[in-house]
């Protein structure tokens, strides 16, 4: 597949709805075109329990976020009066950062395996650790700091819901060109897109290269049959960009 700046390519954002705009930008500025996918969107609580979680686990020594939509969706339901955390990343560094926390620590490896090799999260038995999480997200970083002895205080501030393709939609998928790649920066969110793929569909997206946002993402896509997989230097759109340039490069 080749990419300049002077040919017009093509990307798929599997990015929960509502949140393509700095992809489509970053996609544009590189001379591209974004189709977005959205097969989840973000939903808020419905009860006053998650306000009650979140304020013990912002109140422990350490918390930890572990994406950009806890952090936002941690802020809507109170402010985050802290002057310091722990991000799985870059993209959360950045905002929580925007929330006004002025220390953030983040790891090099940007996810969940990067996060526990951290220095400060070795030594942790015995102590009080807040993450703040969607429902059923970074299961290994909860595991882990229990099983090291730390007492983690959890707070799922926001759920993953599922949103169908509508058929206009996949009309515009089933006449993307070759030159295309996908993004992928939630495994969940690649599983949402497979289950409402029939075969044929799912053959031509698994053609595709994957844009992926960590190790951990380039296993999965593996594992889902993707034989074509760059690993960007992280979810931030900048990135993503960069690794497609990167691999038309390499083509060359």
């Amino acid at each position: 597949m080749t990419m300049r700046h002077e040919r017009e390519w093509y990307a798929i954002s599997l990015r929960p709805q509502g949140q393509h705009r700095q992809l489509r930008d970053a996609v544009a500025h590189a001379g591209g075109r974004l189709l977005a996918m959205s097969p989840l969107r973000i939903v808020m609580p419905g009860s006053g329990d998650a306000r009650s979680r979140l304020s013990d686990a912002l109140a422990a020594p350490r918390c930890i976020f572990t994406s950009p939509n806890a952090v936002t969706s941690a802020a809507r339901l109170q402010p985050l009066q802290i002057s310091r955390a722990i991000a799985v990343g870059a993209g959360t560094a950045a905002a929580l950062q925007r929330h006004g926390v002025s220390q953030v620590v983040s790891p090099r490896r940007m996810d969940s395996e990067g996060l526990l090799d951290l220095a400060e999260l070795h030594d942790v038995a015995g102590q009080r650790i807040g993450l703040v999480s969607g429902e059923g997200g970074r299961g290994l970083i909860e595991r882990t700091l229990r099983e090291r002895g730390a007492a983690v205080m959890r707070a799922d501030v926001y759920r993953r819901d599922v949103v169908k393709f509508s058929p206009s939609r996949l009309q515009r998928f089933d006449a993307l060109p070759a030159a295309t790649v996908v993004f992928v920066t939630s495994a969940e969110a690649l599983d949402a897109a497979f289950d409402q793929l029939d075969l044929e569909r799912r053959a031509k997206l698994l053609a595709l290269p994957a844009i992926v946002a960590s190790e951990r993402l380039r296993a999965a896509c593996a594992r889902a049959g993707f034989t074509r997989i760059v690993v960007a230097a992280g979810a931030q759109p900048r990135g993503l960009v960069a690794a497609v340039t990167q691999m038309a490069n390499h083509a060359r």
